[in-house]
Formats: structure tokens, sequence, C-alpha cells
């Protein structure tokens, strides 16, 4: 039953695969990386991307870079991934500018022809509004 527990979880998990490392680069890449390391202006998302991918382009395996770059090995793993499949792209966070919006425009609009209106003017029971509109609607 051991022997038939171990295989099938070899089955399931597959043989071992190569050590993941990042794709051929060729020199002017390989420029590209070292000038983003060593400028060491701008993102620092950027910059520590760059390093982990040039370590990578070097030979250093993913445990040996996660200890480089005080991060974990998934997160090496992913960076390396990414940068294989989009380029320098890759390198480059996309900020996404905040939280998205609750209400759209129209919302938005309609919110505020109602909270300027009189309260009779919707046959509810109220004799005045419990809430003020704020300023900004």
């Amino acid at each position: 039953m051991r022997a038939l527990l171990l295989w099938v979880l070899i089955a399931e998990t597959g043989p071992v695969g190569e050590r993941l490392r990042v794709r051929e680069i060729d020199d002017d890449e390989g420029r590209r990386l070292v000038r983003i390391v060593r400028r060491g202006s701008g993102s620092v998302v950027t910059w520590r991307r760059a390093q982990m991918v040039l370590l990578s382009a070097q030979g250093m395996g993913a445990a040996a870079i996660a200890k480089v770059a005080f991060t974990s090995e998934d997160r090496v793993r992913d960076v390396i991934r990414n940068f294989n499949a989009d380029g320098f792209a890759s390198l480059y966070p996309r900020y996404r500018g905040g939280r998205a919006p609750k209400f759209t425009l129209g919302q938005r609009r309609e919110i505020k022809k109602i909270c300027r209106s009189r309260h009779a003017g919707h046959g509810l029971p109220f004799s005045t509004w419990s809430l003020a509109c704020p300023t900004s609607c």
C-alpha cells in the first residue's frame, strides 16, 4: 500500500523539471539590465526585478537569488517567468491608481438630485432629512 501511495504521489506531481532560468538574453538586453541595476534611480520594484533577472542570467538558482534579494523563492520564480513571457515590460510596475469608484457618474448625479430635493417630493413620512448632503456630491 505504501509503495502504491508513493507511486501515485510521484505520478501526480510529475518528474522533477529543470531548474527555472531566465531565457537567453542578448548583449543589448544584458547591458540594459546592468544599466537598470547600476543606475539605482527610479522604481525600487523595477530595480529588484532587474536584479533577479540578471542574477538568473548569470546562472544563479532561485534559492540563492531569494537570499540575495531578501524575498521568497516563489517570488523569484514569478519574476523570471514573467520576464520570460513579457520581456522588459514585466520589470515595470503597473500601478492602478487607488481604489475603484463605488458609484458611476450617472449614479452620482442621481444621488445628488435626491440629496438636493425636498423631502415631501418623495412621498416619504419624514418631516426633515436626517442626513445632510455632503458638499462634494
